[in-house]
């Protein structure tokens, strides 16, 4: 007595079909549950629970301008330039903010050259009273 049909010579095709139905399915609910940020927009880390509240010297403010340039004190100029001035001051440690209209290709720019050459940089977000 045999338990198991014996299996057949050749083999059984495989139906693409269904296959692709169910793939179309998933794709069109993940697009339809994800959540699309606009491309405008930057999300930064701005965690400062680990810092110390002790007052000391406040950190040189920078501001990118809608061109591109970045305003420090008195001075606006290109980010290059402003790079040996701060090593001059020698300024290790900033904070980067923009003015309204500044895009974010430009301010990533500015964020990612002064990294690159070791001033820690730290985003503060721009607001109606203080631009």
């Amino acid at each position: 007595m045999q338990l198991v049909e014996p299996r057949p010579s050749r083999p059984i095709p495989i139906r693409i079909t269904p296959l692709i139905d169910v793939v179309f399915i998933l794709l069109v609910f993940f697009m339809l549950t994800s959540r699309l940020l606009p491309v405008d927009y930057l999300e930064l880390a701005n965690n400062t629970d680990g810092r110390s509240t002790t007052k000391g010297e406040p950190l040189p403010l920078l501001i990118v301008s809608q061109q591109g340039d970045v305003k420090w004190q008195e001075l606006t100029l290109p980010i290059g330039q402003l790079l040996a001035e701060l090593r001059r001051a020698g300024i290790s440690e900033v904070n980067l903010t923009t003015t309204p209209e500044t895009q974010l290709s430009q301010f990533t720019a500015a964020l990612g050259e002064l990294s690159q050459n070791g001033i820690q940089t730290h985003w503060k977000r721009a607001t109606e009273e203080s631009p």
